[in-house]
C-alpha cells in the first residue's frame, strides 16, 4: 500500500484509441502533494503518511491549524489527508508527489463527495414504482406506501427506504483504469466517471481490491 494523491476534478471528456474506439474519461488535476507527517507501528500503532495540498495563506486558517503547520515548520495547506501505507512505503517528510506517482494502465480507487440532490422522494431516490395511477389512489401517486405493520412490531424499522436527503455523501469508486497521464500539466485521465461535481477535490490511491 502506497500513499495516494489529492486531485481536483476538472470535468469529463472523450479520447480515442489508436483503433478509433471512443473512451469517456474524467480529467483530474493533481495538486502537488507534500508529505507532512509520518505514522509508524512503533509510535502510533499503524503505518500512514499525511499529505497536504493547495497552499493557502496562514490567515485563511484557524488558529489551531496555524499552530500545527508552525510546529511542522511547513507552509500551510488548504486540505490534508492521511493515507494508510505499509511500513516500507513510508515517505520522508517534505517529499513532493505529482502525477508520475502513478503509471498508465494501472487500477486506482477514487474517493469524493457525490453531487447533492436535495430532498428527494422514494421514486427518484430508490427507484420505487409508485402507486397506481387510478382506482382510488388520490394525490399520492409517487409516495412509498406503507412503512410497517400494526401492533407487531408497532414501529418503523431503521434504514427503511423513504423520502429524504439524497446525495452529498462520501463515495468511493473501485478499480478505475488510468487511461493516460500528462506529467507536464499533472493531469490524470481516468476511464469512466468519478464522484463529485466539477471543481471538487477527490482522493486517488492504488486499487486495494484489484
Amino acid at each position: 500500500m502506497r500513499a495516494g494523491l489529492i486531485a481536483e476534478k476538472l470535468g469529463m471528456t472523450q479520447v480515442f484509441t489508436d483503433t478509433g474506439v471512443q473512451v469517456p474519461v474524467t480529467v483530474l488535476k493533481v495538486e502537488r502533494c507534500t508529505v507532512l507527517e509520518q505514522k509508524t507501528e512503533v509510535v502510533d500503532g499503524y503505518s500512514a503518511v499525511k499529505v497536504g495540498a493547495k497552499p493557502v495563506a496562514a490567515n485563511k486558517l484557524s488558529k489551531p491549524l496555524r499552530g500545527y503547520y508552525a510546529k511542522k515548520e511547513s507552509e500551510p495547506f488548504k486540505i490534508s489527508k492521511e493515507f494508510r501505507v505499509t511500513e516500507e512505503a513510508i515517505l520522508d517528510i517534505g517529499t513532493v508527489l505529482a502525477s508520475n506517482h502513478f503509471s498508465e494502465g494501472q487500477l486506482v480507487d477514487v474517493t469524493g463527495i457525490s453531487k447533492g440532490k436535495g430532498f428527494a422522494g422514494p421514486m427518484k431516490r430508490y427507484g420505487f414504482g409508485g402507486l397506481r395511477a387510478t382506482h382510488g389512489v388520490s394525490l399520492s401517486h409517487r409516495s412509498h406506501g406503507s412503512t410497517g405493520n400494526r401492533t407487531e412490531p408497532g414501529r418503523v424499522f431503521k434504514n427503511k427506504r423513504m423520502a429524504g436527503h439524497m446525495g452529498h455523501t462520501r463515495v468511493t469508486k473501485l478499480n478505475l483504469t488510468l487511461h493516460a497521464i500528462d506529467s507536464e500539466r499533472d493531469l490524470l485521465f481516468v476511464r469512466g466517471s468519478v464522484p463529485g461535481p466539477k471543481g471538487s477535490l477527490v482522493f486517488v490511491r492504488d486499487a486495494i481490491k484489484a
